[in-house]
């Protein structure tokens, strides 16, 4: 894990590095850069695999230059097979692999790499540069392009050029609380889509992205039940397996939910060695799930350790998370997710997670939702405009206005796009144009809840839970590595019958029967809270005198697009605990901490 730069710019060595110094929490045990014809590179390394200085970077071999940041967690296996090409290593890590692989393959090399990355390599002979992103996203890449002259880093703050804010990509964020691919809040700035290539040729000033992976049509396999559950196992515990792989301290982190105590018990299982456990408690019982946490660090005979935090506890990671998520980012749970990397750095660098699991297996709440309404659209859209019309409001009383825009929703896509862009917008004028490019999902599967999973794939886990997992954990200098987000089990349970993985009564079934081999069901059979934290109150209580001091109506009125009456009726439904409008609340405030911090005017 590490953080990479690299540009046509003229910058002295100096100079260079003090632009990196702004993120050097990315990569604090090695702060290399160097000069090649036009180019500077740069590279901050958090040391994981070959903690020798020979594996630092930018590495060279022959006419080529790599930066790198992520791991392969297969690269033993790509190392051998260049081997027996005649490929000779001088180091014991994934990055002299990777940089080898593109000399023996070139661009085809991103096929076979299993891992999180982000890298660009420089080919002198030849004066282009190859860049590419993992498949899911879970390694940024920004890129700076105007003219010709270009930047690419980890983050934003190393690059240099004219920060104009981008108007188009705040309205978004007002929509769904964070800024998607191939956005950013800067203009001339973007990010490198998942699964895409970016193609810099110097000698024509030139630019071109490629996509090499995609999610696809899928028809659901026949396989059968006791099979898939087997497959399943056997994908989990080799995708576990390979992430294992480390020269420093490692752990797991253990909620009261599924995914990570199945993703710790197959650890536990193949682990010589007693595994160390973390997690975070909430002093509000609605929210806290340490005790269920401590139930499977028994079971599983784990190096447990919890801490039970105050609202002021979480609440003191505010300034922190306005620093290092370079973009305005709305998802309150990012706040105990610094807490929690704080924490976990404190015994290792190296930490395993269940994020993922929901996405493919569907376990998030906005799956029932879907569930729920999808029979609506049996109805032609005729006759549910005309209902919305006639409809009672005694009939729903306070739900009356949603109920109407539920029957008024052209189709089920409608449906399912409002669950991830909301169904009440903070905008004067609202424009989902740019949905377009994330609108494959409507293809892929006739079944509406897969459409949600993989628009959920698509959209929100790059853009929102990969976001703030790499910012909360690179806070802190800890590598996170999540085995559900290994693409082979992405694209296996894409192909399961969806009664595999969801009933009204079950959710995440087949994960249950797998996580069964491990941990009694008794002990695993509860509703999980969610790694949420209570919002609502403390806009209400803790937080609402700095927010009503930020809620100005010169600063909101500054704020491009905004419906200001809107918001300020929603702000007060919410302090007179009418509605709970913590979510609308939430991203603006925060919108307005990230530009006071960053000195800036929308």
């Amino acid at each position: 894990m590490c953080g990479i730069y690299v540009s046509n710019l003229k910058f002295k060595e100096e100079e260079l590095k003090q632009r990196l110094k702004t993120i050097e929490f990315r990569g604090p045990d090695f702060t290399g850069v160097q000069q090649k014809n036009s180019l500077n590179f740069g590279h901050l390394r958090l040391s994981i695999l070959d903690l020798d200085e020979r594996a630092n970077q930018p590495m060279v071999s022959g006419s080529y230059t790599l930066v790198f940041n992520g791991e392969i967690y297969n690269y033993k296996d790509i190392k051998d097979e260049l081997i027996l090409l005649g490929h000779s290593f001088t180091t014991n890590g994934d990055s002299e692999v990777l940089l080898k692989g593109f000399i023996e393959w070139g661009k085809e090399v991103v096929h076979k790499l299993n891992g999180m990355f982000a890298f660009v390599i420089y080919n002198a002979a030849t004066n282009m540069l190859f860049c590419s992103r993992d498949r899911l996203g879970v390694k940024p890449f920004y890129y700076y392009w105007k003219d010709g002259v270009f930047e690419i880093c980890s983050q934003l703050k190393p690059i240099s050029q004219n920060k104009t804010l981008n108007e188009k990509a705040i309205s978004i964020y007002l929509d769904c609380r964070y800024i998607p691919s191939p956005y950013s809040i800067f203009n001339n700035v973007y990010k490198l889509p998942p699964g895409n290539n970016l193609h810099i040729d110097l000698e024509e000033g030139t630019h071109e992205v490629e996509e090499y992976w995609n999610l696809k049509s899928i028809t659901p396999s026949n396989i059968s039940y006791e099979k898939a559950v087997e497959e399943v196992r056997n994908l989990l515990e080799d995708s576990v397996r390979i992430r294992l792989n480390s020269d420093v301290k490692s752990g797991f982190f253990l909620s009261g939910g599924v995914d990570s105590a199945l993703v710790t018990s197959i650890a536990s299982n193949i682990s010589k060695e007693k595994i160390n456990t973390f997690s975070i408690g909430f002093d509000d019982e609605k929210y806290d799930e340490s005790a269920i946490a401590a139930t499977y660090a028994d079971i599983l005979g784990t190096s447990h350790k919890e801490t039970i935090c105050r609202a002021q506890d979480v609440l003191d990671m505010l300034p922190r998370l306005i620093e290092v998520y370079d973009e305005p980012f709305a998802d309150s749970s990012a706040l105990p997710s610094l807490l929690l990397n704080k924490l976990t750095k404190q015994e290792v660098t190296v930490a395993l997670s269940g994020d993922g699991g929901d996405e493919s297996f569907l376990g998030y709440n906005h799956f029932d939702f879907v569930s729920k309404y999808r029979y609506l659209f049996l109805i032609p859209i005729f006759v549910r405009r005309l209902l919305s019309k006639m409809l009672p409001s005694l009939l729903f009383k306070k739900r009356i206005e949603s109920v109407k825009q539920f029957l008024q929703l052209e189709n089920s896509n409608s449906l399912i796009e409002g669950v991830f862009v909301g169904f009440n917008s903070l905008l004067l004028n609202r424009d989902l144009s740019w949905l377009q490019q994330y609108r494959g999902y409507r293809t892929w599967s006739g079944n509406i809840l897969q459409r949600t999973a993989d628009l959920n794939i698509k959209l929100w886990l790059e853009n929102d839970s990969n976001v703030k997992v790499d910012r909360a954990s690179m806070a802190f200098s800890v590598e996170v590595r999540s085995p559900f987000l290994d693409y082979r089990i992405i694209e296996f349970a894409r192909t399961l019958p969806v009664s595999y993985r969801y009933s009204s009564n079950v959710k995440k079934r087949i994960l249950r029967d797998v996580l069964r081999k491990y941990i009694p069901e008794e002990v695993f059979n509860h509703p999980k809270k969610g790694f949420s934290i209570p919002l609502g109150r403390w806009i209400q209580e803790d937080l609402r005198s700095d927010i009503e001091d930020s809620l100005t109506d010169e600063i909101l009125n500054g704020i491009p697009n905004l419906n200001v009456p809107k918001f300020k009726k929603m702000y007060r439904e919410h302090s007179e605990g009418k509605k709970d409008n913590s979510s609308y609340i939430w991203r603006v405030y925060v919108l307005i901490k990230w530009l006071q911090n960053h000195r800036m005017h929308a």
